[in-house]
């Protein structure tokens, strides 16, 4: 299996670096609008511990939306179901940062990946601790999982999320006028701004998965087996549906272009190129993933 997934990767990595169309960085976020479309690296941890890397693969970059299944992790250890009262579980079929459906729903957001959803998750999970308590204890999680202490918050990017953030400014407001948010708003972006801050490279990613995979140990696999089916109906957005259908696992995607992906029981992969499809997911990564599933018969429909 280790020498096929080499070759597999392999060829990959040379059609993707042969691809024109790369897709557009996320331009409304200074600090991503600097990224270089012609990057990409994907890494795969397997179940028997091996971990094979190709292209940029060491090179760290935001994670985003990524973080966001961390969080809910947390926030899942800390209240269990009783999160569910305050965000639902289904797909939202419109963009990641929408003020009408949070509006039209009565301030409950459809999903914890879409940006209200996160900011209720976030919130939950702060409790009422300061936000670099949270933090602390987020990036701990993460590190733990990845087996490496070398992740760090990108301290310029979250400073550029927040002059920029307007959008996400109005959600938690909103939130907050519906009776959703625990702690002041300002708090709650704070740490949301901070936590899609975390820089990190696709090999730590792949072995930060390795929990959601069923190789390691860290939460309920009650709990594993929740967050895998949200990141199968909602992980990317409005385009959650055409990822399942093309790919066939639970994926997770962040608008620095990073993709987590889970094979249970088999694999956790990573992928990161910086341009974004219509719908803020990578377009390399996507294709990449859905020609690995394709290859490998990893998809969890067969």
């Amino acid at each position: 299996m280790s020498s096929d997934i080499a070759q597999h990767l392999a060829e990959i990595a040379a059609e993707m670096a042969s691809r024109s169309d790369r897709g557009q960085v996320a331009g409304y976020i200074p600090e991503l609008a600097a990224a270089d479309p012609g990057q990409f690296g994907i890494s795969v941890l397997l179940a028997d511990g091996s971990q094979h890397s190709v292209g940029d693969s060491a090179v760290p970059f935001s994670i985003q939306s990524i973080s966001k299944v961390f969080g809910l992790a947390i926030a899942l250890g800390r209240l269990g179901d009783q999160l569910w009262t305050r965000v639902r579980r289904e797909p939202s079929g419109l963009a990641f940062n929408s003020i009408l459906q949070l509006e039209s729903e009565g301030g409950i957001p459809r999903n914890p990946f879409i940006n209200a959803g996160a900011i209720v998750t976030t919130d939950a999970a702060l409790g009422r601790r300061p936000p670099r308590e949270y933090l602390a204890e987020l990036l701990t999680f993460i590190r733990t999982a990845a087996g490496d202490e070398d992740i760090h918050i990108a301290k310029s990017v979250a400073r550029s999320e927040t002059l920029t953030g307007h959008r996400n400014f109005a959600l938690a407001h909103f939130l907050a006028s519906q009776g959703n948010l625990t702690n002041p708003p300002d708090h709650v972006l704070g740490a949301y701004f901070h936590q899609c801050a975390i820089a990190m490279t696709v090999e730590q990613l792949a072995r930060s998965g390795r929990f959601l995979a069923g190789l390691q140990h860290l939460i309920a696999p009650e709990r594993v087996r929740r967050i895998n089916a949200l990141m199968l109906t909602c992980g990317h957005y409005d385009g959650s549906g055409e990822f399942a259908f093309r790919v066939g696992l639970p994926g997770k995607s962040g608008v620095g272009g990073g993709i987590l992906a889970i094979a249970p029981g088999r694999a956790s992969i990573a992928v990161w190129s910086p341009g974004l499809n219509a719908q803020g997911n990578s377009q390399l990564g996507t294709e990449a993933l859905e020609m690995l599933a394709r290859r490998t018969g990893w998809s969890i429909f067969g």
